[in-house]
C-alpha cells in the first residue's frame, strides 16, 4: 500500500513525464492538425491527381519574396487561371545576385487561408534546401491542383482567385565551415 507521502512525490513525477512527453509531440502534432484542417492556409501534399476536373475557373496569382539572400526570384506566370481539379505547372525563376554561393529554402502561405485544405501540391521544391552559386540560375517547378472539394465547402465555393505567396529564406547556416 502506498502513503500519502509516497503518492505525492510519485503523482507530480508523473506528471512531469507527460507534460515533457507533450512537448515533444506538440509540434507534430500541430502539423497534422493543419495538414488536415488547412489551419493558417497549409497546403496539402498528394500523391495523385483527382479524378474528376470541374468547368469552375480560379485564378491563382504567385507573390514571390526573398529575405537576406542576393536573389531575384519570380514566377513566370504571376497568375494563372485553372480548372478546378485540373493538374496545373507553374515556373519559378531564380537567380543569386550576389559572389559568393549562397542557400535557401522556400516556403509558402496560401490567401485565403480557408483555401489552404484545397490546394494540393503533387511535387514542390518548398522546404527543400537549394543552392545557387554566384551568378547562377535555376528554374523551380511546382505541380499542383485545386481539389474538386472546394465547391461544396460554403466558405470558398465563391471564391474566384487565391494567392500564392512564396518566400526564399536564407540557409547559409548550412554550410560547411
Amino acid at each position: 500500500m502506498i502513503k500519502g507521502k509516497t503518492l505525492t512525490p510519485l503523482l507530480l513525477a508523473g506528471i512531469f513525464v507527460l507534460m515533457l512527453g507533450l512537448s515533444f509531440a506538440a509540434v507534430p502534432l500541430y502539423d497534422l492538425f493543419c495538414r488536415v484542417t488547412g489551419f493558417g492556409g497549409t497546403t496539402q501534399v498528394s500523391k495523385e491527381a483527382p479524378k474528376i476536373v470541374l468547368d469552375k475557373i480560379v485564378s491563382v496569382r504567385f507573390d514571390t519574396n526573398v529575405n537576406n539572400l542576393e536573389w531575384n526570384f519570380k514566377a513566370k506566370s504571376n497568375v494563372i487561371d485553372v480548372k478546378v481539379g485540373q493538374v496545373n505547372k507553374i515556373e519559378f525563376e531564380v537567380e543569386n545576385i550576389g559572389d559568393e554561393t549562397t542557400y535557401g529554402v522556400a516556403s509558402f502561405n496560401v490567401s485565403p487561408v480557408s483555401f489552404g485544405k484545397y490546394y494540393s501540391k503533387l511535387g514542390c521544391f518548398c522546404f527543400e534546401k537549394q543552392e545557387l552559386k554566384a551568378g547562377e540560375k535555376a528554374t523551380y517547378v511546382m505541380t499542383f491542383y485545386l481539389d474538386p472539394d472546394l465547391v461544396n465547402d460554403p466558405t470558398t465555393k465563391n471564391l474566384q482567385d487565391v494567392t500564392m505567396s512564396y518566400t526564399f529564406f536564407s540557409t547559409d547556416y548550412y554550410k560547411q565551415s
